[in-house]
Parts: C-alpha cells; structure tokens; sequence
C-alpha cells in the first residue's frame, strides 16, 4: 500500500506545472491606492502583475492600505508605488518607508506616484528625482528610447507610439538620473492643457522613465501609465517588468553583463 501511495504522489507532482514548484526569486511590494484620477486602473494592474509574477517567480503582495507600512518592510526586494499618492503615508510609515531605503531596500515610482506636493515629503520627491509641474492633455506621441542597455526598454522599439499625459517636470533638488525614454515634444503639443493652466515644453531632454540611487537603494521610475488599458498592453507590461527586475535584483543592465 505505501509503495502505491508513493507512486501516485510522484505521478501527482509529475503532473503539476513546474511553476508550482519553482521557488520565488523576491518579493514586490505594490501599493495601489485610488485617487481621483486614478482608481480604475487598480483591477487590471493587479491582475496583470499577478501574472508577471506567476510567469516570472516571484511573489507580489498587492494593497491599497497604506497600513502596510506600518510592518516590517525588510522582507520585500522592491516598493512599486502605483498610481499612488504617496503623501497618504503618514509621518510614522514614512519614517519606516525611509528607514527601508536606508538599509538597501528599492523603489519603483509609476505615473501618479511621482507626483507630490512640494514640500510634503522632500525626502520623496528626491528619491523620485524630479519634481513635478503640469501635464498636457492625453495626447499620442513619439517615445524615443535612450538607454537600450537598460531593461525597462529590452521589449520597447527604438521608437514607441505611446498615449500619455506628458509630465513637465524641473529638478530643484539637483539629483542625477540616468534616463532611458524620453518623449519627443515635436510629436504632440506640450501646450494643448485645460483652461487657467499654461502648458510649457520642456525642449529636447523630457525624460519619461529613468533610474537611479539613492540612500542604499536602487530606484526606478517611470511617468507613463495613466490608463487603465494600458496595464494590459504587452509591451508596456515589458517596460514595467524590467524595472521590476532591475529595482529588485540590480540586475540585467547591457553594460554590466558585458563587462563580466
């Protein structure tokens, strides 16, 4: 009888998916909370990165409760703020977001939650690296890749159709990043903006996504992704992926392979 039970417990495991058995590579932490603007993309993202997740082993805690930052944090690679106002965190999680970095955690910045107001969290806004401004209208553009060794552009063209809210941004607290897309202001009219609002171009550098450190950590940030549909589309998923990948491992740049 034993000898049996073993051979259909090995025929069961023969038969399960090798992703069942695969063991995670890290832990994501995604904060989603709604705003606004910004709530229906919550279902789609979640689903989406649950399956980056399935497909690529590793685990995914998702929340819109800005209580999670109240536990311990050391468990999670990476931090995504998605879509999320990160002046929702209170002087307590923010102390222990901040202590995380310090220790060599990593953040992941996308569209809504590179914005907030000046002088909120000043220790935010330069981890986000610039500081934001205004938005144009949704408009298609031309997103031109300028970094090809970095992963968040390993499944983009050299050149994107994209449609986005253009962030302006400006950089006060002088912080270097490195960018990797940057949006070609000739391909849309950075000044087509609501009533009472003046839209200004930044010019030729109006980088979209771009990487960086800071504290201990590494930090990647990307300012498309206003659109629910967006969080199904393959290619963006590919961009959001490879910073995914970057943030948390710290691996995967061109440049650095290369020099093994």
């Amino acid at each position: 009888m034993k000898a049996i039970i073993r051979l259909l417990a090995a025929l069961v495991c023969g038969l399960m998916p090798a992703a069942v058995w695969a063991d995670s590579q890290f832990k994501l932490l995604v904060i989603a909370t709604p705003s606004k603007y910004h709530y229906e993309y919550i279902p789609v993202a979640r689903d989406s990165l649950q399956q980056l997740a399935r497909l690529h082993a590793f685990d995914v805690t998702f929340t819109s409760d800005p209580a999670v930052f109240d536990g311990d944090l050391r468990p999670y690679a990476a931090v995504m703020f998605l879509n999320t106002p990160a002046e929702q965190l209170n002087e307590t999680q923010r102390g222990h977001f901040e202590a995380y970095m310090r220790a060599g955690g990593n953040a992941i910045v996308v569209h809504r939650a590179a914005i907030i107001p000046a002088n909120a969290w000043p220790w935010y806004e330069k981890m986000v690296g610039r500081s934001f401004i205004n938005h144009p209208m949704i408009q298609t553009a031309v997103i031109d890749v300028v970094d090809k060794g970095f992963p968040a552009a390993f499944g983009l063209p050299d050149h994107w159709i994209w449609s986005d809210e253009y962030y302006v941004t400006n950089n006060p607290f002088g912080v270097t990043i490195n960018p990797v897309l940057n949006v070609d202001e000739t391909s849309y009219d950075p000044t087509r903006i609501w009533p009472g609002q003046v839209g200004k171009p930044m010019g030729k550098v109006h980088p979209e996504a771009w990487y960086h450190s800071y504290e201990k950590g590494r930090v990647f940030v990307t300012l498309l992704g206003h659109v629910a549909d967006m969080y199904r589309d393959d290619r963006y998923l590919q961009h959001l992926l490879g910073g995914i990948y970057w943030a948390a491992t710290g691996r995967g740049q061109a440049g650095a392979r290369s020099r093994r």
